[in-house]
């Protein structure tokens, strides 16, 4: 039997360390079935999490380290952030940070859901009892790639997910890690080392929690940003060629 982390503001470690009193004490949340898969991470940032090197997004803290790359994905619409995408070799991680109802998770409604968009674009996907309890491993049509005799070629993928205190972190993994097992245990650990900043303000169920950069970064982006959109600009002013 599994049983809940215990969080900062309980007892222990050295018992005459003297801890800072918070002005509000947290509400405890109750125990779920889904806690025994967050026994080793990814964690909420009201418990004691293992020291590792990390950035800073607002909502999720990720871990740095070296061959590990760090995008932020942005909608081209909206230019808003909608998740972050950790490359490590020949795989990748995309994770999003969702609210979630204090008393019960949303990631079995997120996977019949996710199921319900594999099968509908001619895709095939099962069930799967993985590191983080069920998980969707599929193969999705990739648009506009097709063999030799026409047949629609598909990518393998995976759908992990983990509910936490008023959360549900949501995991997209593709390339090696989808498909090999050394690779899935190393982008399984990268997922484990991830920190939920979930806050004490109210946010409807589902809706993805705010992802943010470090001023450098945000810069760092604005840069590319500016540069693709002088790129397209330039192209789309050239003369067409006979």
């Amino acid at each position: 039997m599994f049983g809940r982390r215990r969080k900062k503001s309980e007892k222990g470690g050295a018992a005459d360390t003297p801890e800072v009193v918070p002005e509000s004490t947290p509400v405890e949340e109750p125990d779920k079935p889904e806690d025994q898969y967050r026994a080793e991470g990814p964690w909420d940032a009201s418990e004691k999490v293992p020291e590792v090197a990390r950035i800073d997004l607002g909502a999720i803290r990720v871990p740095v380290e070296q061959g590990l790359e760090v995008q932020v994905n942005v909608a081209q619409r909206t230019n808003q952030i909608i998740g972050v995408t950790l490359i490590h070799g020949n795989s990748a991680l995309q994770v999003q940070p969702f609210a979630a109802p204090k008393s019960s998770g949303l990631w079995g409604e997120m996977r019949d859901e996710l199921r319900e968009q594999v099968v509908s674009q001619g895709g095939k996907v099962e069930d799967f009892d993985g590191p983080f309890g069920q998980e969707l491993r599929a193969i999705v049509p990739v648009e506009g790639k097709t063999n030799e005799d026409g047949h629609q070629l598909g990518q393998r993928v995976r759908f992990i997910g983990v509910d936490g205190p008023r959360w549900v972190l949501r995991g997209v993994i593709r390339g090696e890690a989808a498909a090999k097992p050394e690779a899935m245990a190393a982008v399984e650990a990268i997922f484990q080392q991830i920190v939920v900043v979930r806050g004490d303000h109210p946010v409807p169920p589902r809706e993805l929690l705010e992802i943010t950069v470090p001023p450098e970064i945000k810069q760092s982006m604005e840069q590319q940003q500016r540069a693709a959109q002088a790129q397209q600009n330039g192209q789309a002013g050239q003369p067409d060629q006979d």
